[in-house]
């Protein structure tokens, strides 16, 4: 009874710490690290969640971009912090086509990161250099089929979402256009608009303030729906190409390991921020929606993503250089 009776105060004891260690959190500064550089989409997201998060719980959170490979340096990172909750991944949706694309990746989504949720979805809006002569979807299929190989696009690098989103409309379209990979959003629209590059697929985060200026025109969103951001903007769908829709989500993550509490209580505050009305009309603004769920749905929906992804891959004939 005694030896009984001590593993239950064990128990007992570990469940009040684990309480009051939540409780505790964050006693320090917290790093979310953004795989891509500063002006990309995801870090965008990031930085309209962050400050909400410091003042409702009473800590820095320190946006640290650590891009390159496509994402897959931050990611690391953090998959390879200390599950302590003090280092947190904020990523597109890119990190799960990842998963297909590079199979010799040094971590795995599934085990080495630990979902917490959703925080906002975007789509892509398909722009081009206002010096070609296309106003639309049709017109720049027209134009690539009289220009084989020679029409490029850009994109944010190999194997992510605007990458494959543009494959995939090359395949439907049955187009050729040539493959020019950045290193993140900001080098390669910044090409674009200096008439390097003709045409990208980027997150409606990233390019709407450049066609609102008119330093880009956008032809077409790569969402089912029209976004209430750009109402007037029709989809790829809409625009000849049926059943297209190929669009962005970004997501918080913490090291695999992170005490369940922890996970808990950022999962309940993303949520809230992301509830409040000034934060839903500034990512409306920008054509993007606040999106959440508990940690489980997260997760599932990162499963059936993986098999909806690697699909794709597959149907587009995909390859990493």
């Amino acid at each position: 009874m005694r030896a009984v009776s001590r593993v239950v105060f064990v128990f007992i004891f570990a469940f009040i710490a684990a309480i009051a260690g939540a409780q505790s959190y964050p006693s320090k500064p917290v790093r979310v690290i953004v795989p891509f550089p500063p002006g990309a989409g995801v870090d965008i997201v990031t930085r309209i969640f962050t400050p909400k998060l410091a003042e409702a719980l009473g800590q820095q959170f320190i946006v640290d971009n650590r891009s390159g490979a496509a994402g897959h340096i931050g990611a690391e990172i953090a998959a390879r912090a200390a599950p302590d909750g003090y280092t947190l991944l904020l990523a597109p949706s890119s990190i799960v086509i990842s998963q297909t694309l590079y199979p010799k990746l040094t971590y795995n989504i599934e085990k080495d990161l630990e979902p917490i949720t959703p925080v906002a979805a975007a789509p892509f809006v398909l722009v081009v250099h206002p010096s070609l002569p296309v106003r639309n979807v049709k017109e720049l299929i027209a134009l690539a089929k009289s220009k084989p190989g020679q029409l490029f696009y850009a994109s944010t690098g190999n194997g992510g979402s605007p990458h494959l989103a543009m494959e995939v409309f090359r395949m439907q379209a049955k187009i050729n256009v040539v493959h020019v990979p950045y290193k993140g959003t900001p080098p390669a629209v910044t090409d674009l608009i200096a008439g390097q590059v003709s045409l990208m697929f980027a997150n409606t985060l990233s390019v709407l303030p450049f066609v609102q200026s008119g330093r880009l025109r956008a032809l077409a969103l790569s969402s089912a729906k029209r976004s209430a951001a750009v109402p007037e903007l029709p989809t790829v769908a809409e625009s000849g190409i049926p059943g297209f829709d190929v669009s962005t989500w970004f997501g918080l993550f913490a090291p695999a390991g992170t005490p369940r509490e922890i996970i808990n209580r950022l999962n309940g505050e993303v949520r809230r921020i992301g509830q409040m009305p000034n934060i839903r009309e500034l990512l409306r603004s920008q054509g993007a929606d606040p999106l959440s769920t508990i940690p489980e749905e997260f997760r599932a929906f990162i499963r059936a993503e993986l098999v909806k992804w690697a699909k794709a891959v597959q149907a587009a004939g995909v390859r990493t250089e």
